[in-house]
Parts: C-alpha cells; structure tokens; sequence
C-alpha cells in the first residue's frame, strides 16, 4: 500500500504527459490538414499581378448571354501593305537597331516632353490585341507633382519593405549589381508618370460584369507595344512593377475596383550624366528555336 501510494505521483505524472503528447499530435495534424488546404504564403508576390479571368466569386453577377458585343460584326475588306524582300529586311533591320537601343533609364531628366507625344505613343499601345476586343487596359498619366510625389512616397514605403522583409536574399543580391534599392527619385523627376491598369472585368449598361478574356496578357502586349513607341519617339523609362503599391495607388489615382496595378513607367528625357549597366543581350541562336 505504501509502495502505491508512493508510485502515485509518478503515473500521474506519466498520464498527464501522455495527454500532452496526444493532444500536441492531434493539434499538429489538425494544422497540418489546414496548411495543406492553404494556399502557400508568398508575399512577394502582389496580388494585382493574377490574372482573374476565370475566378469569379459568387456575389458576382456575370452575364453569359450578352458581353457587349455586336453578334453581326461587320467584315470589310483588309488592305494589306506589300513590300519587296529586299524592303522588307530593310525595314526589319531598322527596327531592330532602334529598339535595341532601348534600356531601362532611372535618371531621367525634368526637361518638359510634349503632350502630342504622350497622346500618340498611348494611342499605339491602344492598338494592341485584345481578347474578344475587349481593349482591357487604362493609362493614367500623371504630371501633377504632387500627385507624382505621393505616388513616390508610397512606393518607396512599400519598396523598402520589399527589399528588406518580402523579397529572398536571392533577388535582393541579383538587383546589387544594377545598383538599384528602394530610393525611385525618377517618379518625382520624370515629367510623366504612366500607370498602365488592367481592367479584370468591364461594366455594361444593365450593372452586370462583362468578362474581359486574358486581361493580363492583352493589357501586356499593350505595354510591350507602348515601349516600342516611346522608343521610336526618343523616350525613356524603367519598367517598375512596384509590389503590394496596388491598392494605395488606385485609390490616390480614384480608378474603380476593376482596375489593378499592372506597370508604372515614369517617362521622359536622360539627364545628361544618366549611366546604365554594360549589359549585353542573349545572341539570336539562344532565344529562337527553328523547327
């Protein structure tokens, strides 16, 4: 009887660890189960960046009978430009020594660019594809400096962030040799400030969602295209696609919820001192493929 009751104190000790045991697996299983029904946590991915043509939520109400769209677009007959072979090369090869100047400027000077300029290269981009035609794209051109002051002021809050929590070593060290940081002086100088958005989905005229098709990649041909004219027009930027700036962005800008962040360009002249990496391109044979 004594031994027992000696013993008495070490099997409740040993059954209350065995209950902590048991309930710190079942509590790990049961975290388990729910980070597996989770999707992983990447925050240095920005949320405006997904395409969300094909998830729509429950609440929204989307018209799949009617988009917008004429059923009986007229076809009229395409006219096409000819040229010789010889023209053709001509032309082929001018164009690519243009663009191939082209690179990526952070010094940019304040001198003034005129307006037709911006007008027309952003008429350009407008002429990119789109799925269904559905041109999902909106530039917003800034030249206010205070409104390109406080876009500044919240990328670079968001852009230190980035540098220093949300973005892995890896990349940090890939951006030292570009001599690039958080500090974007170009969005206070640039004379113009474009903001290309994506429209995620439309608005018709009975309140219901239109669904705009490949938003993202039709909205970044446009950009691609924009570059290409700005080039042609002897303008420079540095394509920003500034993390987790979204939201503030678009509610500084007052653009409406079906609009996200897609590329922010400050545009204008090269001061006269601007330096740029000495970087080459990868040669023909290592990005073509012939069949």
């Amino acid at each position: 009887m004594a031994l027992f009751s000696s013993l008495t104190p070490v099997f409740i000790a040993v059954i209350c660890i065995l209950i902590g045991v048991i309930l710190k697996k079942t509590n790990g299983e049961k975290e388990e189960c729910e980070n597996k029904s989770k999707p992983l946590s990447r925050p240095w991915v920005d949320e405006d960046l997904k395409d969300g043509t094909d998830h729509h939520s429950e609440e929204e109400e989307v018209d799949e009978e009617w988009q917008g769209l004429d059923e009986n677009v007229a076809h009229v007959p395409f006219l096409a430009e000819r040229y010789s072979e010889a023209e053709m090369i001509k032309r082929s090869q001018m164009f690519y020594e243009l663009l191939n100047k082209r690179r990526s400027v952070r010094f940019l000077s304040d001198e003034p660019v005129p307006r037709e300029v911006i007008n027309n290269v952003i008429r350009t981009a407008g002429t990119s594809p789109s799925g269904a035609h559905t041109e999902p794209w909106t530039f917003v051109v800034v030249q206010d400096p205070y409104l390109k002051h406080k876009i500044r002021e919240i990328v670079e809050e968001e852009e230190e962030i980035n540098y220093k929590k949300r973005m892995g070593d890896r990349w940090v060290n890939d951006l030292k040799r570009l001599r690039t940081n958080w500090i974007k002086e170009y969005l206070d100088t640039a004379p113009y400030l474009i903001l290309i958005f994506k429209q995620v989905y439309g608005q018709l005229p009975n309140g219901k969602k239109k669904t705009h098709y490949y938003n993202e990649i039709s909205v970044s041909i446009a950009c691609g295209i924009l570059l290409a004219a700005l080039q042609n027009a002897g303008l420079y930027t540095v394509t920003s696609t500034p993390l987790n700036c979204g939201p503030q962005l678009r509610v500084l800008l007052q653009r409406p919820a079906n609009e996200k962040l897609l590329l922010l360009l400050p545009v204008g002249y090269p001061k006269k001192d601007a330096t740029v990496p000495a970087l080459t391109r990868k040669p023909l044979e290592d990005i073509m493929v012939v069949m």
